[in-house]
């Protein structure tokens, strides 16, 4: 800021970093996520004050509420990673995990939104070193069906966002497994419940998380996270693990059109598994023709070597 427009040697030039320290801390903690990161790299100073650890403590717990009950998570992966992790999407073309190996226990932290408000949030704590949980059908429940959560009186399903991020504690690294907005609506065929489902693709499977609702009686039945193949068919517990330690030390990807290629990319998943499962009832159909045609052919040669002897 000149002081005196004519007097060029005189001139007196204000930065950012002449306001003081706390003044500067206190304006970094209103910012989000990523304007704290922009931020950070604009100057040294303003990268030391970006890195101070309760700023990225509170950001972490006002993006996810769940974390509140389980400060212990924050401790086990530093704010800053943890929020590195899970705000950006992951990769879709996860590939191998490294040498680690795959984790022996997840926290999946599930926080559900209305209308950017959150309305239901749980923490759910998940042994999977077991053979039973590696060979099974991998599957998550953060809401038991038989104990609904309600969530309010009056409330529209397409308008409920998710965020399920999950945590290996062992490697201090997260993951977040959900498309944030829902990608498909659907009712459930015998209760009439409404279905809301969020997916993410991940090594050519898909991460579907399935809220059930009843919109009458004001509550949630159901918060699930599993995982299918190309096939339609469930990924198993150690198959999971592999795509999801593979998510955690892959490459992340930010923006906001990421919410609709979440969506897109879903979609294409679907298109392609429907095509597969036709492809697969045509080969089927074909060979019972065939055996159907070898087994008469077997029938006529016997009736009429039958009839000529």
């Amino acid at each position: 800021i000149s002081t005196s427009p004519g007097a060029a040697r005189n001139d007196m030039v204000a930065t950012i970093e002449d306001l003081h320290a706390d003044v500067l801390a206190c304006a970094l903690r209103r910012l989000d996520g990523r304007s704290l990161a922009a931020a950070s790299c604009a100057t040294a100073g303003l990268r030391a004050l970006a890195a101070d650890p309760d700023t990225w403590r509170a950001l972490c717990l006002a993006e996810w509420p769940s974390l509140a009950a389980q400060h212990w998570l924050l401790s086990a992966v530093p704010p800053r990673r943890l929020f590195a992790d899970a705000s950006p999407f992951p990769c879709p073309d996860a590939g191998e995990p490294g040498a680690g190996g795959l984790p022996a226990r997840l926290v999946s932290a599930v926080d559900v939104y209305y209308r950017g408000e959150p309305v239901l949030y749980r923490v759910v704590e998940t042994p999977a070193s077991s053979p039973w949980f590696l060979s099974s059908p991998f599957r998550v429940e953060a809401v038991d069906c038989k104990k609904p959560a309600p969530v309010a009186a009056a409330f529209s399903p397409a308008e409920f966002e998710l965020s399920w991020v999950v945590v290996d504690p062992a490697r201090g690294r997260a993951v977040n497994v959900s498309s944030r907005r829902a990608v498909a609506l659907g009712r459930h065929w015998y209760t009439g419940e409404m279905l809301v489902r969020f997916a993410v693709v991940l090594g050519g499977c898909n991460f579907e998380t399935t809220v059930a609702c009843s919109e009458e009686a004001g509550h949630v039945s159901e918060v699930s996270l599993a995982v299918e193949n190309a096939d339609g068919a469930a990924v198993s517990g150690e198959g999971a693990l592999r795509l999801l330690a593979a998510a955690m030390e892959g490459r992340r990807r930010g923006g906001e059109r990421e919410r609709e290629e979440a969506k897109a990319r879903y979609e294409v998943f679907v298109k392609s598994k429907k095509g597969r499962k036709e492809s697969k009832a045509r080969r089927e159909v074909l060979v019972d023709l065939c055996c159907s045609a070898a087994s008469a052919v077997a029938v006529l040669a016997f009736f009429a070597t039958v009839v000529l002897r």
